[in-house]
């Protein structure tokens, strides 16, 4: 297990770590994240403004925070769904229709983003195995194939969402990450 990359959590930095993990690597960093948030903030701000720049309602959004940040370092899936879209994939969540429409049944997945309330993670698979990544824990943990559908099971009855990326191509498939 010492070959996998496991960042362990700093701060409420867990989006980027989930990413790092999920990438194996650290491919994102804070900074870079905030910059996604800020551009995603800018473009509300942008369509907020087409229904006139002194309505109520768009007064109102500037006295808002932002929703794709927060100064504790919690980052929203609108950032992260962006931050995958530089690597060409797309979420989709577990239990929606479209994942349904697609027929793949989850043990042939490569990965998990799993998040509930403000803390996200990373599940894996390397070769055959599947690791769990949270960031809160010391390290990987092995998680069984029989164990893995248990283990989404009872992170959804937690009210936990679970998406998995896929690449999309022009078929309107998708394929997994790799």
């Amino acid at each position: 297990m010492e070959l996998i990359f496991h960042e362990k959590q700093e701060g409420s930095l867990c989006a980027q770590h989930c990413l790092n993990n999920l990438f194996q690597g650290e491919y994102f960093s804070p900074v870079e994240l905030a910059s996604i948030a800020h551009q995603l903030d800018e473009e509300e701000r942008m369509r907020m403004a087409e229904g006139g720049v002194t309505s109520e309602d768009y007064r109102a959004f500037l006295q808002q925070p932002s929703g794709n940040m927060d100064d504790t370092g919690f980052f929203s899936i609108q950032v992260i769904t962006n931050a995958l879209k530089f690597w060409g994939l797309d979420v989709i969540l577990l239990n929606s229709p479209a994942y349904q429409k697609l027929g793949i049944n989850p043990i042939n997945e490569r990965s998990f983003i799993c998040n509930y309330e403000q803390h996200w993670f990373t599940i894996r698979k390397f070769g055959k195995l599947w690791f769990n990544l949270d960031s809160l824990l010391e390290g990987p943990e092995l998680i069984s194939d029989t164990y893995l559908a248990l283990f989404l099971r009872k992170l959804q009855k937690e009210g936990y969402s679970l998406l998995t990326q896929h690449m999309v191509n022009h078929s309107g498939k998708g394929t997994s990450l790799t």
